[in-house]
């Protein structure tokens, strides 16, 4: 674990200041895409990962970002109740462009274009999570209060009824 020095990642460094809020980015040598992957570079458990599952709208063509707990199954139908539209899959380069970052890097904050976000409320029982910083090998931690602070979303339920991980 290092500080940050990718372009990208300084880029949700100083975001991150901006907002009033004294969080490290840090960057591995290896890589920190998945929720597993995270949380072994880290030392934490799966669960205290806030990943970004990102859709897209089927009638807006808008992204919806959903910021869940690492262990959780993000169930579209509840997120697409939330949102007020069906939902589809977003590809690499939908997610690139609506977020300005790549799959497996997608941060909670600093998205290109305007963007649904929700967050899971099952990440309010950590004192601490980590979420991506703008690429698959930087991460910052923050508390689940300073996360519905910084995105200004709602606190959902959004885990699969079939999750047998909660």
């Amino acid at each position: 674990m290092k500080p940050a020095q990718h372009p990208t990642a300084l880029r949700v460094q100083a975001l991150l200041h901006n907002k009033g809020l004294d969080a490290q980015v840090v960057e591995f040598e290896q890589p920190t895409r998945t929720s597993a992957e995270a949380a072994a570079a880290i030392g934490c458990t799966v669960a205290e990962i806030a990943k970004s599952v990102v859709f897209r709208g089927k009638e807006s063509g808008m992204a919806v970002v959903v910021v869940a707990s690492g262990t959780n199954r993000v169930c579209e139908k509840k997120v697409a109740a939330i949102v007020g539209e069906k939902l589809g899959r977003a590809d690499a380069d939908h997610v690139r462009e609506a977020t300005g970052y790549a799959i497996g890097g997608v941060s909670p904050i600093g998205h290109a274009k305007p963007v649904k976000l929700v967050l899971d409320e099952d990440l309010q029982r950590f004192a601490t999570i980590w979420a991506a910083a703008g690429t698959p090998f930087s991460v910052f931690p923050l508390t689940p209060e300073k996360l519905k602070r910084l995105t200004s979303a709602e606190w959902r339920t959004i885990r699969s009824d079939q999750d047998s991980s909660k």
